[in-house]
């Protein structure tokens, strides 16, 4: 039976964790001892307390070394992962201590990447010491990675939750969309376009029941039209502008920001379709009732106040 994480979180100390990267580096418990300055009968003992934590054997003992297992695998990566959150809480201590902010994990839908791009910008301006993670993902794990503390904050929508009332959160900009495609583009030289003459194009679109499909879906139904069989879905940005620069004939949905920013650097163009629907607006969301770093609260309050923000980074230019 796997012990529960009280008896994990007791017996396990953050140099076994580093045995645990270093087997999984060298595979051999010899050079995996050397690197955390343990014998080998040390690493030895070490190892069989791992297991003994886990319940479970971690390696496969082979004429090579040791081999991790399938749980191996597992506990290695995690070990990985907590040793990486370890190396970030130093770094966001010294940033504190130097008074610069620190570290500041972020997240961000695809539409909100302008906006959170200048806000950075700004920030980074005043602050240059400031190391910043932006995570794009959809609203729905954005959530989730505030609920695990992986996120300070983000830029998403709360109405995806089942629990909206765990965050604190603030509309920060409205969204307007727009659909997209290839320069190349059949219909990039119109001067109008109706939704009837794209639909039997290629779409590239997010999957069901995230809130721009679902408003696709619906400009689609209100116009008495079949919304299109034969999809594209993603939620990667990259993936959807690598789609539209490899098909000529395919379009999609996406917010205006991002649209003017690639029709501004020759990526692609908008195509003249008026859509009847709203999206709903970006929201900066934090866990309710946490605390902000100093980095998180300057992000936060460049991403609410964006024009003093701003000021405040050409000021310190000036300077």
């Amino acid at each position: 039976m796997t012990p529960s994480l009280n008896s994990i979180i007791s017996r396990l100390h953050i140099k076994q964790l580093r045995l645990l990267i270093a087997l999984g580096d060298h595979g051999s418990l010899l050079s995996a001892a050397r690197q955390v300055a343990l014998t080998q009968r040390g690493a030895s003992k070490a190892l069989q307390e791992i297991e003994t934590t886990f319940g479970t054997p971690l390696f496969v003992r082979t004429n090579r070394g040791l081999e991790p297992n399938a749980v191996g695998h597992c506990v290695i990566r995690y070990a990985r992962l907590i040793h990486t959150d370890l190396a970030h809480l130093r770094e966001e201590i010294v940033g504190i201590m130097r008074g610069y902010g620190g570290r500041v994990s972020v997240g961000v839908i695809m539409g909100a990447v302008p906006l959170l791009t200048e806000a950075i910008s700004a920030v980074i301006a005043r602050h240059p010491e400031m190391s910043v993670e932006i995570v794009e993902d959809t609203s729905a794990t954005l959530l989730s990675q505030i609920d695990a503390g992986r996120l300070d904050l983000a830029i998403c929508r709360t109405s995806v939750s089942q629990s909206p009332y765990l965050y604190d959160s603030v509309n920060v900009q409205e969204e307007t969309l727009a659909v997209v495609a290839n320069v190349a583009h059949p219909l990039a030289h119109a001067e109008r376009v109706m939704l009837s003459e794209l639909a039997d194009y290629r779409w590239v679109v997010y999957r069901a029941n995230m809130p721009m499909r679902l408003l696709l879906e619906r400009e689609f139904h209100e116009a008495g039209i079949r919304f299109p069989v034969y999809l594209l879905e993603t939620t990667s940005a990259f993936a959807t502008l690598s789609l539209l620069q490899k098909n000529p004939s395919f379009v999609a949905l996406v917010s205006i920001d991002v649209a003017k920013f690639c029709t501004r650097h020759g990526i692609t163009c908008m195509l003249p379709l008026a859509l009847a629907s709203r999206s709903e607006p970006y929201e900066l969301v934090t866990r309710r009732g946490a605390p902000l770093s100093p980095g998180a609260r300057m992000l936060h309050d460049a991403l609410l106040d964006p024009a003093r923000s701003m000021r405040d980074a050409a000021a310190g230019d000036a300077s």
